[in-house]
């Protein structure tokens, strides 16, 4: 593929997204969500691999994945009313098969669509098979690690105005009781992430964006989490707990700890 294939393939994301609108703005607001998300994960994924001294190539199809990454969003939301996959379908399978079903990808060759597809099946699993390497390995750390990154924003932002505006597909709808599970306070302490199964109220849900850490690949990424302070602006709108203390401590030493060393074999070429 080419500079020429990329522009069409936005063309072709901005005319697929297009439809889902309507004029209700209640319902509009998700939608709006992802498609500003996808653009962004865009720029991250190019951001990255530039600090990552990555090739042109490279980088054209590091940016299809992250434009595709969450094409099955629309229609999830279309269909179920929610982003949530645990109640609807997995959005990564859904995306695969609206790019299949409208040969989206045509123009690339084997190779780049076995690449995208891959990235794209592997973006939102829980820890990347075991078996995966070489480029396909590169790609997915590269795409997650991109898609945390503004993920993260879209969490602060919510957070940090959650008194102007509010939008219950954005924290699943879990209560806002103050309190956090042992389970999840227990998985951070361990240097572990968090499990959506032990999720009980909103607290939870932003110590699993907290242990988002844990999973990350390259050094440019724990560069923007610390200079971001992702970690310090998700843990202010949490109750202010000795246990929630402890825990970003473990996060900002771990932070601190990767930001200016190379995770060994990660950021190696494939």
């Amino acid at each position: 593929m080419n500079s020429k294939d990329l522009t069409g393939f936005k063309t072709w994301f901005a005319s697929y997204v297009a439809p889902y609108y309507t004029q209700d703005p209640v319902h509009d607001q998700p939608i709006r969500l992802k498609q500003e998300h996808t653009l962004r994960v865009c720029k991250e994924i190019v951001g990255l691999g530039a600090a990552l001294g990555r090739q042109s190539q490279d980088m054209l199809l590091a940016e299809t994945m992250a434009l595709f990454h969450d094409i099955g969003r629309f229609e999830q939301y279309a269909t179920y009313g929610t982003f949530k996959d645990a109640v609807s379908e997995n959005h990564a399978e859904l995306g695969l098969r609206v790019l299949a079903e409208q040969k989206v990808l045509g123009v690339c060759s084997e190779n780049e669509q076995f690449l995208i597809t891959r990235a794209i099946a592997n973006h939102n699993v829980r820890t990347l098979p075991q078996d995966e390497e070489g480029q396909v390995l590169f790609f997915s750390r590269l795409l997650r690690d991109a898609d945390k990154l503004d993920v993260w924003q879209v969490f602060v932002d919510h957070y940090e105005r959650r008194n102007e505006v509010s939008n219950s597909t954005i924290t699943w709808g879990l209560p806002d009781t103050g309190i956090c599970s042992p389970k999840i306070l227990d998985a951070l302490r361990r240097g572990k992430m968090a499990d959506t199964a032990d999720m009980v109220s909103l607290g939870d849900f932003k110590l699993l964006q907290m242990s988002w850490v844990f999973d990350l690949n390259f050094e440019p990424t724990f560069q923007a989490v610390r200079q971001r302070r992702y970690v310090e602006r998700i843990a202010g709108s949490l109750p202010q707990t000795p246990e929630v203390r402890e825990v970003v401590g473990v996060l900002q030493a771990r932070l601190e700890k990767h930001a200016h060393t190379v995770m060994e074999g990660k950021d190696d070429d494939p």
